[in-house]
């Protein structure tokens, strides 16, 4: 657990709650936990096969992981993250670059659905929306039956206000490339409504070799977020602790720009 990364996580964990009762045994160290979490993100074992030398249980883990996410916690480290790389002038507006892709969920559960690419088998879908250069800024799971086009929109929305290195903070990249798929009425006037630059690509107009010179990053992005095993098959029933999972896995690749 890097020293750099706890000083941004432990102000944002919760206060524990209070033991009316008081006495029992003392409580798990936060950071031993969040690095347990992290663990299991990384390597996607389950939660029962969580190494001792962790020094907390796999049910101590799990608990604690729901308690967080319930509090919003891997989303505040996001944001916490993001005001750090636009504090130092790292984050790219000048294009945001949006896309998905689906997972198959072996348990089903909440935002799923019949995956259209995979038999009908339940699946989830991943939205991930990027700056210039790969680092993720909005993210959204949904079911894997929800065409991408539905999930844009939100996906603008959800962009926090981040800390620019002057001026006030900043929400809203210059232009947006899209593929195909969210070439819709909806989508275009979801853009102009928000004075973004529209560069979504046109059905039988435009080529896929001329959106593969920018849309390479967001492919590379979710290769990153794929590299967190988690993510790469859905085991979780509920879709708050899944998209928990990937708010984490964002935080941790932004993390990794701020530390190098």
């Amino acid at each position: 657990m890097p020293d750099g990364l706890w000083e941004i996580v432990g102000p944002l964990i919760p206060a524990p709650p209070n033991r009316a009762q008081g006495g029992g045994i003392p409580r798990a160290d936060d950071r031993q936990v969040f690095a347990a979490i992290v663990f299991v993100l990384t390597t996607g074992y389950a939660w029962r096969h969580l190494p001792p030398v962790f020094g907390v249980s796999h049910q101590t883990a799990h608990r604690r992981f729901a308690e967080w996410s319930e509090a919003a916690l891997w989303a505040k480290l996001h944001c916490a993250v993001l005001d750090r790389l636009g504090a130092a002038g790292e984050i790219d507006w000048s294009r945001a670059i949006v896309d998905g892709a689906s997972l198959r969920a072996k348990k089903g559960g909440s935002l799923t659905g019949p995956n259209p690419v995979d038999r009908g088998k339940p699946g989830s879908k991943i939205h991930v929306l990027t700056d210039r250069n790969g680092l993720p800024l909005a993210l959204s799971v949904s079911g894997a039956n929800l065409h991408d086009s539905q999930a844009f929109e939100p996906l603008i929305q959800g962009i926090p206000k981040i800390r620019s290195r002057r001026g006030p903070r900043r929400r809203r990249p210059a232009k947006r490339h899209t593929d195909k798929a969210y070439d819709i009425p909806g989508c275009h006037r979801a853009l102009h409504e928000r004075g973004i630059g529209d560069r979504i690509a046109r059905r039988g107009i435009e080529s896929s070799t001329r959106q593969g010179r920018h849309r390479w990053v967001i492919e590379r992005t979710i290769a990153w977020l794929g590299g967190y095993r988690r993510l790469t098959i859905r085991y979780e029933r509920h879709g708050h602790l899944f998209t928990s999972f990937l708010a984490l896995a964002a935080a941790l690749t932004c993390y990794k720009k701020l530390a190098n």
